[in-house]
């Protein structure tokens, strides 16, 4: 007898999510943009881990729909058996010491690296979210990560980074369905066929995925299983990878905490087990061997540099000093190797002063970092000014107040809270806290004795 024939990862995705989809838009009465736009009411519910755990659907909801949503959140939103409380917990901690300096590697390091796999880029071009809604697609990352990483997103009833990971889940599978017009186990059995793209007009993002078109053969499926896996290297090696380019690694041990949490997260996301690397050396290994095969395919026309010329944009406009404006494009392409820069096109002239300014800097910061901390371990000036670029891109991108992240307001309190009390960092001296404070322009923190209570 014959052994199965293995499924490349870019021809898998995600069963759960996507017979959900398809049993909601194909068991509904009515038209499937009826049955999206009342899936899209019910998800505003699922406001926290609590509320998914015992979520029915409302009164009045058709019976599919009902039906499916349900099955889906009783089978996706336990944790797997291997997580570890204490690791999770560990790495809670390590996202609010770095702070502001999360934030600079989200946006400097994550976010392009993400964007460098072709047809990845390729959803986001199809969907319109990064040329025309940077600031949409970059909010929309950060209403996840934020949950996730609050203090018991993961772990406790309160907290709402299980409900938030299931609703990126579920759009994910939306995605796949509109692209294909179908259920994508249907696209792999047909051999892949082709998608025709469809001369109708585009009244929003649903209709610009349904009339795109699709080439499964060329492209694999849309948000596949290799593409997730990718994702989620993003977010935590890459992370760790730019801590370490920035003299700021963490023990292994921390590294390790960090890689597993991220991987609870990829868990209850409908990635693949087998896809997680468990170490940074596996890591690095996949994120490498995943780089070089996108790259071998590549998806034309290459929405690539517009993805990555929109991105810096987005981080330019929140820098007030024109000399400080090249900044971003020049520490991602610090943080992303030359690879990511041609991926990218951000290989532009940029001002000579400005790039004199940020390499003097680097050599600087560096060499006075090293020698001071033979004195003072947790001494950091590239610390500080990472901080200070992270305050412009949190403070003044993410959480403007006059358009907040689409988050429960239970959870949008506390980023809030979590923000403001990111102005001092506890590992710096007061005369640098003092310091910090003047360059990103705001009020020096005050002592905990002298907060206001909310």
């Amino acid at each position: 007898m014959n052994a199965p024939i293995a499924v490349a990862p870019t021809l898998r995705a995600d069963p759960l999510a996507d017979d959900a989809i398809a049993a909601i838009l194909h068991g509904h009465e009515g038209s499937q943009w009826e049955a999206i736009a009342i899936v899209n009411r019910l998800l505003g519910e699922w406001q926290s881990n609590a509320i998914i755990a015992g979520w029915r659907a409302p009164e009045g909801t058709p019976a599919p729909i009902a039906a499916a949503l349900e099955a889906y959140l009783a089978a996706g939103s336990r944790l797997p058996e291997w997580a570890d409380a204490a690791r999770i917990a560990r790495s809670e901690e390590l996202f609010f010491d770095m702070s502001m300096l999360s934030c600079s590697l989200l946006f400097c390091a994550s976010l392009p690296e993400c964007y460098v796999v072709p047809d990845l880029a390729g959803v986001l071009h199809v969907a319109g979210q990064l040329e025309a809604h940077t600031d949409y697609r970059v909010r929309s990352t950060a209403a996840m990560i934020f949950p996730v990483m609050m203090h018991g997103g993961l772990t406790s009833p309160e907290g709402g980074g299980v409900a938030q990971i299931l609703k990126v889940r579920l759009i994910h599978a939306a995605i796949r369905h509109l692209i294909l017009r179908g259920n994508p186990s249907d696209a792999v059995l047909e051999g892949g066929s082709a998608v025709a793209p469809m001369d109708a007009p585009c009244r929003n993002v649903h209709d610009t995925l349904y009339n795109h078109g699709w080439d499964v053969a060329a492209n694999g499926l849309p948000c596949n299983q290799e593409e997730l896996a990718y994702t989620l290297l993003t977010f935590h090696y890459i992370f760790l990878r730019g801590l370490r380019k920035l003299g700021l690694g963490l023990p292994q041990q921390d590294e390790q905490a960090y890689l597993h949490t991220w991987n609870v997260v990829g868990h209850i996301l409908g990635i693949e087990s087998g896809l997680m690397p468990q170490t940074m050396e596996q890591a690095e290994a996949s994120f490498n061997d995943i780089q070089a095969r996108a790259r071998l395919s590549p998806y034309l026309p290459d929405p690539r540099p517009e993805l990555g010329a929109a991105l810096m944009k987005a981080m330019q406009d929140q820098i007030p000093l024109r000399i400080l404006k090249p900044f971003p494009v020049l520490l991602t392409r610090y943080l992303c190797g030359k690879s990511a820069r041609l991926d990218l096109a951000l290989n532009q002239r940029v001002n000579l002063l400005s790039r004199a300014l940020f390499i003097s800097g680097m050599v600087v910061v560096r060499g006075v970092d090293a020698l001071v901390r033979l004195a003072f371990p947790n001494f950091s000036i590239c610390r500080m000014i990472t901080r200070i670029f992270g305050y412009q891109f949190t403070v003044k991108f993410l959480m403007d107040q006059t358009r907040p992240l689409k988050l429960p307001p239970a959870v949008l309190n506390q980023v809030d809270s979590a923000v403001r009390g990111w102005g001092k960092d506890p590992k710096a001296p007061a005369w640098m806290n003092a310091l910090e404070a003047r360059l990103a322009g705001r009020a020096p923190a005050k002592p905990a004795g002298d907060q206001q209570p909310c």
